[in-house]
C-alpha cells in the first residue's frame, strides 16, 4: 500500500527534504527561517517587502536577532531564498504564516494580512501539505478563517492538509533565550495536524508542548500577553499611588521582590509598546464582546497602561513650571524612541504618544537613539542627534523613555540641567545636585 501524502510529508520532515515556506520575514518570520535553514530545511521566504528580499539577498539581515553572519551561512549553503512570487508555494510542503495582526484605529483586530496570505496559500495548496499560522490573533481564528478558506479546494483538514496553530514567543534582544530556548506551543486541527507540527519544530526548538487545538494554542499566546500587561498595569497604578504617597516606587518594588514567593517583579513605565503586550489583551477583549463577556481586568489595564504617556507629558510640563518655564518652546531632549532597551523597534512606542503630545503642545523636540537614526512621528520626521556635552547641556529637560544599556547616565546626569526619568535608568548615578525626577 503507497503512503498517504500526510505519511509522505512526515518522512520528507525526518529526512529534511521537506521545502518549508515562510509568509512574512519580519521579526517573528525572518529568525525562524533562518533556524529552519540551519536545521537542514530549504526555506523560502515570501514577502510583499521588496527591500527585504534585496536586504537578505545580499545577506544583510535587517533584525537584531539575526546576524547577517548567521544570513549569510545559510544563503551560503543555498537552503534559504526570498521572494515576492508566491507562485513559490506551488514547490513548499510545509507554509508558516508570519503576517502582521495589527489593531485598527477602534481596536478591533485587522486580519487583512492573514486573510490575504491564507488566499495565496489556497490558490496553491496541494495534498499533503502543513500550513502553520504564528500570527498572534483571537482564540478560533485558524478554525473560522483559515479551515473554510482552504477547504474551498475541496481539500479536507485533517485528511488531506494539515493545519496547526503555534505562536511565536519571541522576545527581541532577550540574550538569555533565544528563539528555540523557549518551548513551542502547538496545537493542530487534529491530533495528526498537531504530531506533524510538533514534528517539524522538534527539529529546532528544544521542547514542543502539544495541545489539544489551534483554540487551546491561539488562548495560550494571548494569555501570556494578558498577563503581562495586567501585571504592568498594576505596576503603573502603584506608581501613580506612590507619586501621591511621596514615595519611590521602585525602591517599594525592588524590595517586594526579595520575597522568594508569591510575587514576580513587573516594572512601571511610560506606557506598553511592541507590537505583543499593548495588541494581544484588545484581542482577547474583543473576541469576549462579541460572545456578550467583559473582560474587566483587560479593559482596565488597558486604561492604566494607555494613559501612562499622558501622565507623562503632565509630569515634564509640571517639571518645567516649576523652572518657571513653559512646554511651549521648551527644549526637550528624549532618550530612547524604541519600544524596549537595546532594539530598533518603534512598534506601538510609547514614546511616539509622548513625543506626538509633547510636539503638539508646542515642546521643541530633539531624540537620541542609538538604534534609530531616525522616524516619523506624527506626520513630523525627527532625526535622532549625537549625544554631545552641548545638546545635553541646551535642553531644558531630558525625558528617559527607553533604558537603552549604551547610553552612559551618568554622563547625561552630569551634562543636564534637569533629568525626568521613566524608566529608572539613573538607578546607579549619584544625584548631589538633585537633578533627577524619577516616575
Amino acid at each position: 500500500m503507497s503512503a498517504t501524502p500526510l505519511q509522505d510529508l512526515s518522512a520528507r520532515i525526518d529526512a529534511r527534504t521537506a521545502r518549508v515556506g515562510v509568509i512574512g520575514l519580519g521579526y517573528v518570520g525572518l529568525p525562524l527561517a533562518v533556524e529552519l535553514s540551519a536545521a537542514g530545511f530549504e526555506v523560502i521566504g515570501f514577502d510583499i517587502d521588496s527591500e527585504k528580499i534585496r536586504s537578505i539577498e545580499q545577506g544583510i539581515s535587517y533584525i537584531g536577532d539575526v546576524s547577517s553572519e548567521a544570513l549569510q551561512a545559510v544563503r551560503a549553503g543555498n537552503r534559504f531564498w526570498a521572494t515576492g512570487d508566491f507562485d513559490q508555494l506551488h514547490d513548499v510542503q510545509v507554509v508558516n504564516v508570519c503576517v502582521p495582526t495589527p489593531l485598527t484605529k477602534t481596536k478591533d483586530p485587522d486580519v487583512s494580512f492573514m486573510a490575504s496570505a491564507v488566499e495565496e496559500i489556497r490558490d496553491r495548496l496541494h495534498p499533503g501539505a502543513l500550513i502553520i499560522l504564528g500570527s498572534t490573533t483571537y482564540p478560533g481564528t485558524t478554525r473560522e478563517l483559515f479551515v473554510p478558506v482552504l477547504e474551498e479546494t475541496g481539500l479536507k483538514v485533517g485528511r488531506d492538509f494539515s493545519l496547526a496553530f503555534a505562536p511565536e514567543r519571541i522576545d527581541p534582544a532577550n540574550l538569555e533565550f533565544k528563539v528555540k530556548d523557549v518551548p513551542k506551543v502547538v496545537g493542530g486541527e487534529t491530533p495528526l495536524c498537531t504530531e506533524l507540527a510538533c514534528k517539524l519544530f522538534d527539529t529546532i526548538f528544544e521542547t514542543t508542548v502539544p495541545v489539544s487545538s489551534t483554540q487551546t494554542a491561539e488562548m495560550v499566546k494571548l494569555l501570556e500577553n494578558t498577563f503581562r500587561a495586567i501585571n504592568i498595569g498594576l505596576a503603573n497604578e502603584v506608581a501613580l499611588m506612590c507619586e501621591r504617597l511621596g514615595l519611590d516606587v521602585w525602591e517599594v518594588i525592588d524590595a517586594a521582590a526579595t520575597k522568594p514567593y508569591g510575587f514576580m517583579k513587573f516594572l512601571p513605565g511610560p506606557g506598553l509598546g511592541g507590537h505583543c503586550i499593548p495588541v494581544d489583551p484588545s484581542y482577547l477583549s474583543w473576541r469576549m464582546k462579541s460572545l456578550n463577556f467583559s473582560a474587566r481586568f483587560i479593559e482596565l489595564a488597558t486604561e492604566i497602561n494607555g494613559g501612562m504617556p499622558a501622565h507623562v507629558v503632565d509630569r515634564v510640563s509640571d517639571l518645567l513650571n516649576e523652572a518657571e518655564l513653559a512646554v511651549n518652546g521648551a527644549k526637550v531632549l528624549v532618550l530612547g524612541v524604541a519600544y524596549k532597551r537595546d532594539v530598533g523597534d518603534m512598534r506601538e512606542s510609547p514614546a511616539i504618544d509622548v513625543v506626538t503630545l509633547l510636539a503638539r503642545k508646542g515642546a521643541k523636540i530633539s531624540y537620541h537613539d542609538p538604534f534609530i537614526a531616525e522616524c516619523e512621528i506624527d506626520g513630523t520626521r525627527y532625526k535622532g542627534s549625537e549625544l554631545s556635552g552641548e545638546l545635553l547641556a541646551e535642553s531644558d529637560l531630558v525625558l528617559i523613555l527607553t533604558d537603552h544599556s549604551g547610553i552612559d547616565y551618568g554622563r547625561v546626569v552630569a551634562g543636564a540641567v534637569r533629568v525626568f526619568d521613566t524608566r529608572n535608568a539613573t538607578r546607579a548615578v549619584e544625584d548631589q545636585a538633585g537633578k533627577i525626577v524619577k516616575l
